[in-house]
């Protein structure tokens, strides 16, 4: 007995000195195995930013000029909030068609009763929201209570919310929103103070490391296998760096958006509520297999008006944003390519169509990847069909490598 004690703690150590010279080869090996498992994550979309800036900043080099990035950056959040909505339908395998008329109504209501009626812009702002949840909780009463198919229900929501926007306006099919009010100034050129966004890049570093730290002490304490903390040090490291440069270079034209900044504040409290609330575990287990979720005592129901409800939500509040940018509310707002730029910003980003399986910041790299595009054929000075075909390309590529990645992960389970 002695004996097997005292060699106890050395098999230990040596099971300790494994888990570090495994470290950084570890990490690289296990991220090579996910993607040949069909497990791509984000590398699609890392990969298809990488060329579109090589590419754009050949033919420009204005492209990849900080004031042209912070302009860039100020567009992706009104379509990239309602992006996020997108996720959440899309994580259950259903849709929303009527996110983009739905924020042209947000925009008209605040037009209306901000400007016209004089009600005070918090309040405007709060009857926008409100009326894209009340919109939302209707679909999810068509959906859950009569069975209406969620394509259905939403194509016929299009239709109404466009006509109640046009109704709102009125002849003049305009409000002109004041320039010098917050709202406006807010959407056009409130930025961060350089300290405050050096600040911010920092935050998601540290954390990193943070949580790593208690994880691993958690799982060491019951003897279970933990990150090496290289691979922990070297990515909170890479991450810090990535960000504090992405900010210095902001910063050395107009800095980073206010707007932005809370664009990328909901993502990241989106991304919280999926993968560490009880909420979270039970959309994706709706949207891998309904009739399972149920069994094991998911209230279906409610998951789904939690989606079609956030969803419209934001839509909204991104229509408010889109009136702030454009300092005006129009019959034009939530039409054109806003509809599908959602959507296709949460595919492109890695949201598959099939259900379960999503991230909140597919609708981050999706939409700076669609406005990426936009951007670089409008400096390029080319026609908008050409912007129009290259997005459904791309589009077309992201579902294709989704639909192939779901078949090698299902290919693989099954070896």
């Amino acid at each position: 007995m002695s004996s097997n004690n005292q060699t106890q703690p050395a098999l230990d150590r040596s099971d300790e000195r494994v888990r570090h010279s495994d470290g950084l080869a570890g990490m690289f090996r296990a991220f090579f195995n996910r993607v040949r498992s069909g497990d791509l994550g984000m590398l699609p979309v890392a990969v298809g930013l990488i060329v579109i800036s090589t590419v754009f900043s050949i033919l420009n080099p204005i492209f990849l000029a900080p004031n042209n990035l912070v302009n860039l950056l100020f567009d992706c959040a009104t379509v990239g909030i309602i992006s996020l909505g997108i996720v959440c339908v899309l994580l259950l395998g259903e849709i929303d068609l009527s996110v983009g008329s739905m924020s042209g109504l947000a925009s008209a209501v605040i037009g209306v009763l901000w400007v016209n009626s004089g009600i005070a812009l918090p309040l405007a702002i709060a009857a926008a929201l409100v009326t894209g949840a009340a919109v939302g909780a209707v679909y999810a009463l068509l959906y859950n209570r009569l069975g209406m198919p969620s394509f259905v229900a939403t194509l016929a929501g299009l239709l109404a919310l466009l006509g109640m926007q046009l109704y709102m306006l009125g002849s003049t099919g305009s409000i002109n929103l004041p320039y010098a009010s917050p709202l406006v100034r807010f959407g056009q050129i409130m930025v961060m103070p350089d300290w405050f966004s050096h600040l911010v890049a920092f935050i998601p570093g540290a954390v990193l490391v943070v949580v790593g730290l208690v994880v691993r002490a958690r799982r060491r304490a019951v003897n279970l296998s933990s990150q090496p903390l290289s691979s922990l040090v070297v990515k909170a490291a890479v991450l810090t760096v990535a960000l504090e440069t992405a900010v210095y270079y902001l910063n050395i034209g107009r800095g980073v958006p206010w707007m932005f900044g809370l664009f990328v504040l909901l993502v990241v409290v989106l991304n919280y509520a999926l993968t560490k609330t009880k909420w979270g575990r039970s959309m994706f287990a709706v949207g891998g297999n309904r009739e399972a979720a149920r069994r094991s005592g998911i209230n279906v129901r409610r998951i789904y008006a939690s989606a079609f409800v956030l969803c419209s939500t934001l839509a909204a509040l991104g229509g408010t944003l889109s009136a702030a940018r454009l300092a005006s509310s129009s019959q034009q707002a939530g039409t054109g390519d806003v509809n599908l730029n959602a959507i296709a910003a949460a595919v492109i980003g890695g949201t598959s169509l099939f259900g379960g399986r999503g991230s909140a910041y597919s609708a981050l790299l999706g939409i700076i990847v669609i406005q990426a595009i936009s951007n670089g054929l409008t400096l390029l000075n080319l026609s908008s069909s050409l912007r129009y075909m290259i997005t459904g390309a791309v589009l077309a590529i992201a579902v294709i490598v989704d639909s192939l990645a779901r078949r090698s992960r299902v290919s693989h389970g099954r070896a």
